[in-house]
């Protein structure tokens, strides 16, 4: 199904050269074809355009034409020596790139070039709430996520299954990131299974039987290949003293429940997670698209906690419960107390809004339409 994205490739070039990240089946050469019509695109996925640039990078500069002023370039990553040549054709001809990939792993790694400054970052992530309209469903999020071609699907399960292979298979093991697949694959679990919570590095390391070191290398491939994002704390309590440590979110709901083996359906206990995560899906899509804010959550040596901090300005803490009760809201009133935060928001299943002591409860729309309006931005 053609859904309009979010994100607007063709007056992003008109300023400047693109990386455009994002992970497999997000749905960027979709919109590529979609928005960048005339434009000369190069796949690396194609075998006899990789061997032929692989074997002379200058011949990219000696097929385009003056005409040729927007180039697209797919899966950089296979072929990073690359770079310099585009580095070249951006100084000499003025040439717009558009560079894609669904791991930064070798773009991240010392000695190659990453132009410099002449080319800025965009993401691409899975739908959103804004994007689907009136075929965004949360039930249906939850059990299949928001991977454009498994959400439609007419088999989700089995789409999902084929993708947790082929992330294995062509992420990881294809760039020779890992040795041990049994071991990599034991920590995947592990770590969806530690999805949205502070992980405790010596735990997962026992689970996956493997040393500890490797586990901090594990999670550096996962966010190398934009399975998962880092949401780091947020440090600036006085009162009551935060923890430092990085939570990790992975990137769809839907991969994060065929990866734990689970199911996330309404009303049972792992659904909150899901919908936790969710609401960080919709945060950063927010992000990286439109307000640049940064994101982290709060939590306190004695146990406080808020889910999502948007900026310096906005808390937000998240619970799929049709009524919201005062003990849910401890966190946020405790942070309230260092009074140093705007806006307190509860986003919940409640049907309408509602304010308890400074405390916003809204339905999920409500906040997510809010959201997407640019109400939670900073001003």
């Amino acid at each position: 199904m053609d859904v309009p994205r979010s994100i607007d490739l063709r007056a992003l070039l008109e300023k400047k050269s693109h990386f455009f990240f994002g992970p497999r089946q997000t749905g960027k050469t979709f919109l590529i074809r979609r928005t960048l019509h005339g434009a000369r695109v190069y796949d690396l996925l194609d075998t006899s355009v990789f061997l032929t640039l692989s074997r002379n990078p200058g011949q990219l500069a000696e097929e385009l034409v003056p005409g040729d002023r927007l180039v697209v370039i797919d899966e950089i990553q296979r072929l990073p020596e690359l770079l310099n040549e585009v580095h070249r054709l951006i100084e000499s001809r003025g040439i717009r790139f558009l560079l894609t990939a669904s791991s930064a792993r070798k773009l991240r790694r010392g000695g190659v070039n990453l132009l410099g400054g002449r080319a800025r970052t965009r993401h691409l992530h899975p739908l959103t709430y804004r994007e689907l309209g009136e075929e965004f469903d949360l039930r249906r999020m939850a059990e299949r996520g928001l991977l454009p071609a498994i959400y439609f699907s007419d088999d989700p399960a089995a789409d999902l299954e084929a993708y947790a292979g082929s992330y294995l298979q062509q992420e990881v093991v294809a760039e020779g990131a890992i040795r041990n697949v049994p071991a990599f694959s034991r920590f995947l679990r592990i770590a969806a299974l530690c999805n949205g919570t502070i992980i405790n590095y010596t735990n997962v390391a026992n689970d996956a039987q493997v040393p500890r070191t490797t586990i901090y290398e594990y999670f550096e491939i996962l966010k190398d290949t934009l399975i998962v994002h880092e949401l780091p704390a947020w440090r600036k309590t006085v009162k009551r003293k935060p923890v430092a440590s990085s939570k990790y979110y992975f990137f769809d709901v839907g991969v994060t429940g065929v990866l734990q083996g689970r199911a996330f359906k309404p009303g049972t206990p792992e659904f909150g997670q899901a919908f936790e995560t969710y609401i960080h899906h919709e945060l950063r899509c927010r992000s990286d698209y439109a307000s640049r804010e940064i994101l982290s959550y709060w939590r306190s040596t004695s146990g406080y906690e808020v889910d999502f901090i948007i900026g310096d300005h906005t808390a937000v803490e998240v619970k799929a419960k049709r009524h919201v009760a005062a003990n849910d809201l401890k966190g946020l009133r405790a942070l309230a107390e260092e009074k140093k935060l705007k806006r307190f928001l509860c986003v919940a299943m409640e049907p309408r809004a509602r304010e308890v002591q400074g405390i916003r409860i809204l339905p999920w729309a409500t906040f997510l339409e809010s959201l997407w309006s640019g109400e939670f931005d900073s001003e």
